[in-house]
């Protein structure tokens, strides 16, 4: 089916139009370039009400699917690649340096520690709980028993509780939560909570001040 008109695409509702027309976006034509640029995108959905990315790339498999309708011979123009930006990185001592690669190491040599029994009784689960009872043999560490929490199993105390990145985490939930980041030496986590619009304005104002978002939409 051809789309002649922007009310025909799914979702799309008159609000949405004067909406799109607010920031430049009057035809089909126009909707049709703007899916295909990532930069108008966000701006799409940051604009229109109800609308998520979810809703744009239906937009665009619908405008795509009109365009090879529309013309067989004529193949779309294809979406320029972004370039690749190199992720930022902490500013550590040597010292920590080191550190994070003895705990790498540590990590890798590091038992699964499971809970007394999980084997035998599927209800347990996996996770971690201290054995208890006088009688319990795993909890005297005898031999051929499962490995028990202990201290020897730790990392360097300087870089524990750190990314592996080398950053110290900060969890934020709102566009506020940036300032006072030091981006040299903490990265921020959004929290799962936040909404999809929230979510981009932290991702755009964190671009501008140079701080790292670990868990970026894409």
């Amino acid at each position: 089916m051809t789309v002649k008109s922007l009310t025909e695409l799914p979702g799309m509702t008159a609000d949405n139009v004067k909406e799109l027309e607010s920031i430049g976006i009057t035809s089909v034509s126009e909707l049709t370039e703007a899916v295909n640029d990532e930069a108008k995108v966000k701006e799409i959905v940051k604009t229109l009400s109800g609308v998520g990315p979810k809703t744009v790339s239906g937009w665009k498999a619908a405008l795509e699917g009109a365009e090879a309708v529309a013309s067989t011979a004529t193949e779309p123009a294809p979406v320029a690649e972004k370039a690749y930006v190199v992720k930022a990185k902490p500013e550590l001592s040597d010292e920590d340096a080191d550190a994070l690669a003895k705990r790498a190491l540590i990590s890798g040599r590091r038992p699964a520690f499971k809970r007394q029994e999980w084997f035998r009784y599927s209800k347990l689960g996996e996770k971690w709980r201290k054995p208890k009872g006088i009688h319990s043999k795993m909890k005297r560490c005898l031999k051929r028993r499962p490995p028990m929490v202990d201290i020897g199993y730790r990392g360097p105390k300087s870089v524990r509780n750190l990314h592996p990145s080398g950053f110290e985490e900060v969890l934020i939930y709102n566009v506020e939560g940036l300032e006072g980041i030091d981006p040299k030496k903490q990265a921020v986590r959004i929290g799962g909570t936040v909404g999809t619009k929230k979510r981009m304005a932290i991702e755009d104002r964190a671009d501008e001040l140079g701080i790292r978002v670990l868990n970026r939409m894409v």
